[in-house]
C-alpha cells in the first residue's frame, strides 16, 4: 500500500519528462528479460544459463532502485529535511533495510 499523507491521501511524486523516461526504459528493459528467462525456461534451456540470466534481472532491478533512491534522497527527502519533517529520515531507513535484505 502507497505511503501516504497525514490526512490520508496517498503520497506522489512529479518527476522530470526525463527522469520519467529514463526509469520507464530500464524497467523495459528489465522485462524483456524476464521474458527472455520465461522463454528459456520454456524451451528446456539448462539450469546455469537461466541462473546466469536471472542474476543480470536482479543486478538490472538493483541499478534502477540505486537511480530511484538516489533521485529520492537528493529531492523528496532534502526538502522534507529543510522543512523540519524528520519522519522521513526513519522512513528512509527502513526503506534501506528493505533493500539490504
Amino acid at each position: 500500500m502507497p505511503e501516504q499523507t497525514e490526512c490520508g491521501v496517498p503520497k506522489k511524486k512529479e518527476r522530470t519528462e526525463k527522469e520519467y523516461k529514463d526509469l520507464v526504459n530500464r524497467l523495459s528493459r528489465i522485462e524483456g528479460q524476464v521474458r527472455g528467462v520465461k522463454g528459456m525456461l520454456e524451451r528446456d534451456a539448462y539450469c546455469i544459463d537461466i541462473l546466469v540470466q536471472v542474476a543480470a534481472v536482479n543486478a538490472a532491478l538493483n541499478s534502477f532502485n540505486k537511480i530511484l533512491l538516489a533521485n529520492h534522497i537528493k529531492t523528496c527527502v532534502a526538502q522534507d529535511v529543510r522543512e523540519g519533517k524528520e519522519e522521513t529520515i526513519d522512513e528512509l531507513v527502513s526503506i534501506i533495510q528493505k533493500l539490504m535484505k
